[in-house]
């Protein structure tokens, strides 16, 4: 049985920035691709970011230039360093394991204020 449990998130300034974590338990591989998904009231979910086993990465747009995801398989868990926050990023973050279990995590709450 795979968890994925995400911390990190908070209420930030305009500006500001948070780094979430998500930290996997049970049998995940290292290989697997991990990503960063979002949902704001009333939107649907959105990918944020996408890292390979060999750290190869993807972003949505939007986020380009302001996050970086990165992953430590030794400590089985991946982060999303979220800087220059806007309040249009406020959303619940979901950490996702894209392999053959495509396990979720419960979110983390990221409020943006203006």
């Amino acid at each position: 049985q795979v968890q994925l449990v995400e911390s990190g998130g908070g209420l930030v300034q305009a500006g500001g920035s948070l780094r979430l974590s998500c930290a996997a338990s049970g049998s995940i591989f290292s290989w697997n691709v991990m990503a960063w998904y979002r949902q704001a009231p009333g939107k649907q979910r959105e990918v944020v970011a996408s890292i390979g086993g060999g750290g190869s990465t993807s972003y949505a747009d939007s986020v380009k230039g302001r996050f970086t995801i990165s992953r430590d398989n030794a400590k089985k868990t991946v982060y999303l360093q979220m800087n220059s926050l806007k309040p249009e990023d406020t959303a619940v973050y979901y950490c996702n394991d894209r392999g053959p279990g495509g396990y979720w995590g419960q979110g983390t709450q990221v409020t943006v204020s203006s």
